[in-house]
C-alpha cells in the first residue's frame, strides 16, 4: 500500500505482486462478505471490518475471473450472532494532529547569504535583510481527527442482524481543508422454514471534501526575507520579490476569504445486495443461491475563486466550475453448490456459477468567468457575465457489461490431500466482436505432511503444508468505446463561415482482446514448537501477455495511436510471514510479534513491433514498468577537474557533474560533450519490503506497535529537484535548506548558487530530487487497558471497556531522506501533482511533492459493549 495523497479523505494505491499492466488498471478487486464491492476500499467504514485476507495466485482468484486479475481483498464485516441477545457497541476516539516536520525551507539569514552567493537579485521594496519570516507558521492551522461509530447486533434462533451508524471527521492543518463521513451499515440473514435463508447487506455513505485545491507552492514559495505586514499591522495583499508578485497565504487571509473561496466536493454511495438461498430438498449438500447487486454513487464538484483572490492583479477576473457524475451498477451472481463429505475421509465441493452485470456512467463538467457576487459561488453559472466553457473533453458517458461462467471443484481426503480445478469463461463488451469472450483455467493441490502417519513422532512440528497451483488471470480494464476509434473536434474557417469539422485522433481495432496473465505459485505452511511459531513462504513467477497498451502513430499518419494487445511483463519474487508467541501467560505477561518480508522483481518483457525502447512513455525492454529516464549525478565539478570544459562546454565549477556514457580518446579524455545519450534507466522499485508488528500485554494492560520498512529504489522528491521551482539556488524566491557548494565548501551536496542553468533551474536539477528510497517507518504504537468485567463494570450493564492511546506515525529510521529534510520518506503526490511543471516526470509515478504536510496524530479513544 503507497500513499497517493496526504489530503484527508484520500485513498492509499494498493497493488498485489507489483504492477503488470501499462495502460490496463492495477488495482485489485475488494470483495465484501463474498460479493464483489462496487465501490472502492474508502467506502467501507473501517470500524466495520471484522478481518481481511488476500487472495494473490491465480488459483485462488479463478473463481473472480477477470476482476480478480490484479489479485483480492476478500473484507468480512462485523455480524450479529443467531441466538445472541441485542448487544450495542460503541467505539470513538478524539485526537489532535500535529505537524511531522516543516517542508525545510531556508530561514532568513540562510536566504539572505544564498542572494548574495547567487549574485543575481537585489531586495525589493517588500524584502529586508533583516526580516525572517517563517511562512509556514503563519499559515498552518490547528487539527484534529475524530470517528465515533454505534452499532447493534443480535440474532434469534433463525437470524442475525447488525446495523451501525458513523461518523468520521478529518482536519489537515492548511487551512480550509477537511474531510467528512457519515456511513451507514446493515445486514440481515434470515432464515426460512428448513431450506430457505434470504437476507441483504446494505453500505452507505455520504462524504464532504473542503479545500483539495489548496497547496503550498505559493507559501513555501515566498521569500522569507519578505515582510507580511503593512506599516499599521494590517497583513500585505501581495508581496513583491525580484521577478514575482505573490498573494500572501496565511491562516488569517485564507479565513477571512468567506464566500470568495470554495473547493468542495460531496459524494453518496449506496452499495446493496440482496441474496437467497435455496437448499435442494432430497440431495444433502446442494444449494443454489443468487446474489442481486445494485449499486449508486453520485459526485457533486464545485469550485468558486473570487475576483482577485490568490492572485497579484487585484482585478482578475472570479471563476467558477461546477461537475456531476452518476455511476450506476447491477450485478447478479447465480451460483450451484455441491458439498458433501464421503465416509468421513472424501470431501467434494462443486461451484457452478453464471454472472452478469452492467455499469452506466455520465459526468457532465461546466465553468465559468466574472460571477457578478460572492454569494452564487458556484451555484448557478447561468448568471456569469464573462465565458461560459463546456468542454467536451470533460464530459464523459459509457455503458459497460460483463458476462462470466465458472466451474470449480474441490477435493480433499483426510484434509492430508487437496486438489483444486477451476475454469472460467469472461465476454466483456469492452472488446472488438469475435474477442469478448475468452477461457482459462487454474489448477492447484495441496498436500498436508504434518497429518501423516510419519510425523507423528515430529513432535515439534504441528502443521507443514506444501502447495502449488497454476492459473490463468484476464484483464479488460481499458475504457469503454476503444475498439471503435476516436474522433476529434476541430474549429475551422470555411469561406466566409465559421466551421467545425471532425477527425480521426485514434484508430479503431476490430481485434483488440483479453490482457491475460500465467502464475505458478508454490507455498509452504509451518506451525512449530506447539504452535509457538507459525509462518509460510510462497515463491511465485506471473507473466502478463497481450497487453493493452495504446500504440502511438508516427505523425506522417496524422492519427495519434489507437489500443492494442502488445507486449508482455513478468512479476516474480517471495513472500515470508512469521509469527511467535515470545511469552505466553508468564506470571500475566504475554508477548507476540510478527514480521513479514517480500520481494517483488518487475520486467517489461516486450513491446510492440519488436520494439526495445519507448522513450516517450520511460518504458525499456529488460526494466521494470516504473523508471525514471534522466541523467545520473555523480558529485559536482570541481576546479581541478581536466574535463570540465569537454564534457560541460561553458560549465562551472560546482555545477552537478553527471555520468559520462561516452567513449575515450587514446589519452583518456572524453570524445564528446554530455548530451542526450547520456541519460540512465535509474530503477525505482525497492529491493524489498516489509512490516512488522509487536504486542505486549500485563493482565488488563496491553501495549501493541506496528511499522513498516523498504530498502533501496528511489524515492523522487519535488521539493529538490527541478520541476518543484524550490531549489533555483538563485535567490529569485523561498528555497530549500540546503547545503549547496561555495569555494570554501566544496564538499557540499547542491551545486553552486548563480551557476549554469537550464532555464531557471540549475543544470541537470531533477537530479537533486531522486533520493534511496529506504525506511524504517513506526506507523502506531497503542498503550490499552480493558476493564474488569466483575465489580463496577457488571452493576453498570457494560459488558467490556476499554479505553486506549495511540500515537501515529511517531518516529522514522533509516531514512536517507528523513536524514536530509527531516519530512516523512513516504510518498505524497502523483507525479503530474503538486509541482510547478507538471510534464517532466511521467504521471504514474509516486513522488513526494508540495501537498498537504504530513502528521503526526495524538488518539484517546474508548470502545464499550452493553
Amino acid at each position: 500500500m503507497s500513499r497517493t495523497s496526504t489530503k484527508p479523505g484520500s485513498e492509499m494505491q494498493i497493488r498485489i505482486r507489483g504492477t503488470r499492466s501499462l495502460n490496463a488498471s492495477n488495482d485489485p478487486l475488494v470483495v465484501l462478505d463474498g460479493i464483489p464491492f462496487a465501490g472502492s476500499i474508502g467506502d467501507i467504514n473501517p470500524n466495520d471490518i471484522k478481518s481481511i485476507d488476500i487472495l494473490k495466485d491465480a488459483s485462488s482468484t479463478a473463481i473472480y475471473g477477470s476482476r480478480g486479475a490484479n489479485g483480492v481483498i476478500l473484507i468480512t464485516t462485523e455480524k450479529g450472532q443467531k441466538g445472541q441477545k441485542a448487544t450495542v457497541n460503541y467505539h470513538g476516539y478524539y485526537g489532535v494532529k500535529s505537524l511531522f516536520a516543516e517542508y525545510p525551507m531556508m530561514d532568513g539569514p540562510d536566504f539572505v547569504a544564498l542572494r548574495q552567493a547567487a549574485g543575481q537579485f537585489t531586495n525589493t521594496v517588500d524584502e529586508f535583510d533583516d526580516v525572517n519570516t517563517d511562512w509556514q507558521d503563519l499559515f498552518y492551522s490547528s487539527a484534529m481527527v475524530t470517528s465515533h461509530d454505534l452499532s447493534v447486533s443480535g440474532g434469534t434462533e433463525k437470524a442475525s442482524y447488525n446495523f451501525g451508524v458513523g461518523y468520521y471527521k478529518d482536519e489537515a492543518v492548511i487551512p480550509g481543508q477537511n474531510y467528512e463521513r457519515i456511513s451507514f451499515r446493515g445486514t440481515l440473514d434470515q432464515e426460512i422454514g428448513d431450506y430457505v435463508r434470504v437476507g441483504f447487506t446494505s453500505n452507505n455513505n455520504y462524504s464532504v471534501s473542503n479545500g483539495n485545491n489548496m497547496g503550498l507552492y505559493g507559501v513555501l514559495s515566498m521569500s522569507p526575507i519578505a515582510d507580511p505586514f503593512n506599516e499599521d499591522g494590517t497583513t500585505q495583499r501581495t508581496v513583491n520579490m525580484p521577478l514575482d508578485e505573490q498573494w500572501v497565504y496565511t491562516e488569517e487571509t485564507v479565513d477571512a476569504l468567506g464566500d470568495a473561496w470554495i473547493d468542495q466536493d460531496k459524494a453518496f454511495g449506496s452499495y446493496n445486495t440482496l441474496f437467497a438461498e435455496v437448499g435442494i430438498p432430497g440431495i444433502e449438500g446442494l444449494k443454489y443461491r443468487a446474489n442481486l447487486g445494485l449499486n449508486f454513487r453520485t459526485k457533486n464538484e464545485g469550485e468558486y475563486t473570487g475576483e482577485g483572490v490568490f492572485s497579484s492583479n487585484p482585478t482578475t477576473e472570479s471563476t467558477a466550475m461546477v461537475a456531476n457524475s452518476l455511476t450506476t451498477n447491477w450485478a447478479i451472481e447465480n451460483l450451484l453448490t455441491y458439498d458433501r463429505t464421503f465416509n468421513g475421509k472424501h470431501n467434494l465441493n462443486v461451484v457452478a456459477l453464471y454472472s452478469a452485470e452492467e455499469t452506466r456512467y455520465n459526468k457532465s463538467h461546466m465553468s465559468a468567468k466574472d460571477i457578478p457576487s460572492d454569494k452564487f459561488q458556484f451555484y448557478n453559472l447561468g448568471h456569469a457575465q464573462g465565458e461560459k466553457t463546456i468542454d467536451p473533453d470533460n464530459q464523459d458517458y459509457s455503458v459497460s457489461g460483463l458476462m462470466s461462467w465458472m466451474g470449480r471443484v474441490m477435493y480433499s481426503y483426510q484434509s492430508k490431500y487437496m486438489l483444486m480445478a477451476t475454469f472460467r469463461s469472461d465476454a466483456s463488451s469492452r472488446l472488438a466482436e469475435g474477442q469478448k469472450w475468452h477461457s482459462y483455467p487454474a489448477v492447484s493441490a495441496g498436500w498436508n505432511i504434518s497429518e501423516e502417519s510419519f510425523m507423528d513422532n515430529v513432535s515439534f512440528v504441528n502443521r507443514l503444508k506444501l502447495r502449488v497451483g497454476y492459473g490463468q488471470t484476464s484483464n479488460q480494464a481499458v475504457d469503454p468505446y476503444k475498439t471503435l476509434g476516436r474522433l476529434n473536434l476541430r474549429p475551422y474557417n470555411f469561406g466566409s463561415e465559421y466551421a467545425t469539422g471532425m477527425y480521426v485522433s485514434e484508430l479503431p481495432n476490430d481485434e483488440l482482446g483479453w490482457e491475460f496473465s500465467e502464475t505458478w505459485n508454490y507455498g509452504i505452511d509451518f506451525s512449530l514448537l506447539k504452535h509457538r511459531l507459525s509462518g509460510s513462504f510462497e515463491y511465485y513467477v506471473q507473466n502478463t501477455k497481450d497487453l493493452l497498451l495504446s500504440v502511438n502513430m508516427p505523425g506522417t499518419s496524422g492519427v495519434s495511436s489507437y489500443m492494442a494487445n502488445v507486449g508482455e511483463t513478468q512479476n516474480k519474487g517471495f513472500e515470508l510471514s512469521l509469527n511467535g508467541v515470545i511469552i505466553d501467560d508468564r506470571n500475566g505477561w504475554t508477548w507476540e510479534a510478527g514480521v513479514n518480508l517480500y520481494s517483488n522483481n518487475n520486467e517489461l518483457v516486450a513491446l510492440s513491433s519488436g520494439r526495445e525502447v519507448d522513450e516517450s512513455n520511460w518504458w525499456f525492454v529488460g526494466h521494470p514498468i516504473n523508471v525514471i529516464y534522466d541523467y545520473e549525478r555523480t558529485g559536482l565539478w570541481q576546479e581541478d577537474d581536466p574535463y570540465l570544459d569537454i564534457l560541460e562546454p561553458g560549465g562551472n565549477a560546482g555545477m552537478i557533474k553527471v555520468k559520462y556514457d561516452g567513449e575515450y580518446n587514446d589519452d583518456g579524455t572524453p570524445v564528446r560533450r554530455i548530451g542526450s545519450d547520456d541519460r540512465q534507466i535509474i530503477e525505482v522499485d525497492p529491493n524489498f519490503q516489509g512490516g512488522f508488528n509487536t504486542r505486549v500485554a500485563y493482565k488488563n494492560f496491553d501495549f501493541t506497535a506496528i511499522g513498516a520498512f523498504q530498502n533501496g529504489g528511489t524515492l523522487i522528491s519535488t521539493l529538490y529537484s527541478a520541476n518543484g521551482y524550490l531549489n533555483m539556488l538563485s535567490g529569485r524566491r523561498g528555497n530549500v535548506d540546503v547545503d549547496y557548494w561555495t569555494p570554501q565548501n566544496t564538499g557540499a551536496r547542491y551545486p553552486k548558487p548563480g551557476g549554469l542553468t537550464s532555464g531557471d533551474n540549475p543544470k541537470y536539477g531533477n537530479t537533486l530530487g531522486y533520493f534511496d528510497a529506504s525506511y524504517l517507518k513506526v506507523r502506531a504504537m497503542t498503550l490499552g487497558y480493558n476493564f474488569d468485567r466483575e465489580g463496577w463494570l457488571e452493576r453498570t450493564g457494560l459488558n467490556n471497556l476499554r479505553v486506549y492511546f495511540t500515537v501515529q506515525n511517531p518516529f522514522v529510521l533509516f531514512s536517507p531522506y528523513h536524514d536530509e529534510s527531516g519530512m516523512d520518506p513516504e510518498t505524497n503526490s502523483y507525479a503530474d501533482e503538486n509541482v510547478a511543471v507538471t510534464d517532466q516526470m511521467q504521471e504514474r509515478l509516486l513522488t513526494i511533492g508540495t501537498n498537504t504536510p504530513s502528521t503526526r496524530n495524538f488518539l484517546f479513544g474508548i470502545n464499550l459493549t452493553f
